[in-house]
């Protein structure tokens, strides 16, 4: 298993992870013909190499290796829960996780395949389990959630050691609850989901509401109702 991580480490030389300011997504710079890019995050990017088709490597920028240690940490003390990744071990710049089968809720939007309540189930269980152990589970958002097999799965834990709510997965909860049903089955364009988002990330928390701030979602679809 390590030897195969080696042969890996060789191809991931040939790329480099770039951070940015801002909390703007890494670049990835270089070719690999065998490495194939699978997430893209503020921290490190995800490679998947056919020749270990079981395991994913996430790759740090320079600006965030610190937090690779941190983050295996945290996978060390969530190993054996079914809610998450496993993490093998780590690389100079990279981590080893399994490679996991599944369609983000992101990408299920842009699909329209509907997302049951069992998968919002076990992100809650999921978050439940993660408190029991002292950690604090962040920055669970639909590019973070895998639909697997009619079941959820959570990805990228490295916020958990932080302090204080972000509110990101109890404002999908009440979306999901009043919205959702409205469009579920419904391929939502991409156009309308990077809108969304871009709204989102500019809030300003002190002052957000989730009620109005689905009535301005609102219009995107439907438009302005007398």
């Amino acid at each position: 298993m390590t030897a195969d991580w080696k042969q890996v480490e060789e191809a991931l030389k040939d790329i480099e992870v770039v951070g940015h300011d801002n909390n703007k997504p890494v670049s990835v710079i270089g070719l690999s013909e065998e490495l194939r890019c699978i997430g893209i995050g503020t921290d490190a990017a995800v490679f998947y190499h056919p020749n270990t088709p079981n395991y994913a490597y996430k790759v740090y920028s320079p600006q965030s290796i610190e937090k690779k240690e941190v983050e295996a940490g945290i996978y060390k003390r969530l190993e054996g829960s079914p809610y998450f990744p496993h993490c093998y071990g780590t690389g100079p710049n990279y981590l080893v996780l399994s490679f996991e089968q599944g369609i983000t809720l992101y990408d299920c939007l842009l699909h329209g395949i509907p997302v049951s309540e069992q998968v919002m189930q076990d992100v809650e269980d999921a978050r439940e389990f993660v408190r029991g152990l002292g950690l604090n589970p962040r920055d669970i958002h639909l590019k973070n959630v895998l639909l697997q097999e009619g079941r959820g799965k959570v990805l990228d834990v490295s916020e958990y050691i932080k302090e204080g709510n972000d509110s990101r997965w109890e404002h999908l909860v009440w979306t999901y609850n009043h919205f959702y049903p409205l469009i579920s089955g419904v391929q939502v364009p991409l156009w309308i989901l990077e809108t969304i988002t871009n709204w989102y990330n500019r809030i300003d928390s002190a002052s957000f509401g989730i009620e109005d701030f689905s009535k301005r979602v609102s219009q995107l679809f439907f438009g302005k109702r007398n």
